[in-house]
């Protein structure tokens, strides 16, 4: 396939997707086979909470307008204008997916199939349905993906490198069993918020965004604060109270309750607003409905501390504290050339 086919296939996908969001999904009559694709998407969507109890509603939408937005013309131009594609070799690339978040390997699927090469998916146990649904789509666009596009039962077998994601458990089966192939492999990681009570009130609630949205699951969730010592929680607290309603999900809730009980059972000290526990730990990866925080005494040192510790921090926020930090409430908008680990992808993918 042409490289411009892939990338218009994808754009119609970016159309396709952009009908569906968490307000009213509405039928555009301009976008391809919506009548083969439309309806059965939006019960995938209803059934999606009942396949993993973490995708609710609002989570999927959350994600599939995040995909709208990215797939465009001028997106995909600008991301792979950086790369040159002339000499690219169709190879065989599998993909072993995380299922934390809804959608959370589509962008190494695109990365595979924009690069020229096949995609060999192995999709996680949790998240099985998504993109499968949205591969169907691609192939009605432009049936030659078919023989681009492979769902995987079973063992990986037949591949030329591999791209692999999950907990750092798993990284370890993994870089042993492909340790003879060109891979990526992803470990755990998570992001880190650095404040120094100067942030405004909207920056606050915005924070809040960072923390909740996909109830802190991603890597790119916001699980430890790093404050300085005369920091007021009150500015945390009053900004992330909007995110009270989270407290209502039942798997959410189960979380709270149980690492709540775990903490004070340790004679741990916590802070807790019903909703959220905060408690002050050296750790990056904290548990479901809770955040860890540590003071910082200087900024200097905090700066060496974060390049340190690189390979367990997915991002940084602040309000241009830390050098290429991403603004408040931004974490889970990354564009096409924000890459997972800082690895670019593409650039792997060609020297394959």
């Amino acid at each position: 396939m042409l490289q411009n086919e892939i990338k218009t296939s994808f754009i119609e996908l970016g159309k396709f997707l952009t009908q569906f969001s968490l307000d009213k999904s509405i039928l555009d009559k301009n976008v391809l086979n919506n009548d083969l694709f439309f309806d059965d998407f939006l019960d995938l969507i209803k059934l999606s909470q009942s396949h993993n109890g973490w995708y609710t509603p609002e989570n999927i939408f959350y994600s599939i307008q995040s995909w709208a937005t990215a797939l465009t013309d001028e997106n995909l131009d600008i991301w792979i204008s950086n790369y040159d594609f002339s000499n690219s070799n169709s190879k065989n690339i599998g993909i072993i997916l995380a299922g934390n978040i809804p959608l959370v390997g589509f962008h190494d699927f695109l990365s595979v199939l924009i690069s020229g090469h096949n995609v060999m998916v192995k999709t996680s146990s949790n998240d099985q349905h998504l993109l499968p649904f949205l591969a169907k789509y691609l192939i009605s666009v432009n049936p030659e993906f078919r023989n681009h596009i492979t769902f995987v039962e079973g063992k990986l077998e037949n591949f030329d490198a591999v791209i692999a994601t999950g907990s750092n458990n798993t990284a370890r089966y993994f870089e042993y069993y492909f340790k003879n192939k060109p891979s990526i492999i992803r470990k755990s990681r998570n992001s880190v918020a650095v404040l120094n009570g100067l942030e405004s009130p909207a920056q606050m609630i915005a924070l809040g965004e960072d923390i909740f949205r996909y109830f802190g699951l991603g890597c790119r969730s916001v699980s430890k604060l790093f404050i300085p010592r005369n920091y007021n929680f009150d500015l945390f607290f009053n900004g992330i109270f909007s995110y009270q309603d989270v407290i209502k999900y039942e798997k959410y809730a189960n979380n709270y309750d149980y690492n709540k009980a775990v903490f004070l059972m340790s004679n741990f000290k916590l802070l807790d607003n019903e909703f959220l526990t905060i408690k002050e730990d050296s750790s990056y990866a904290s548990p479901i409905a809770s955040v860890f925080y540590e003071y910082y005494d200087n900024l200097a040192d905090l700066k060496e501390r974060l390049e340190k510790d690189n390979d367990q921090i997915q991002c940084v926020v602040s309000n241009n504290l830390i050098e290429n930090s991403v603004n408040f409430g931004q974490t889970q908008k990354p564009n096409l050339w924000d890459y997972a680990d800082n690895v670019d992808t593409i650039k792997f993918l060609l020297g394959v």
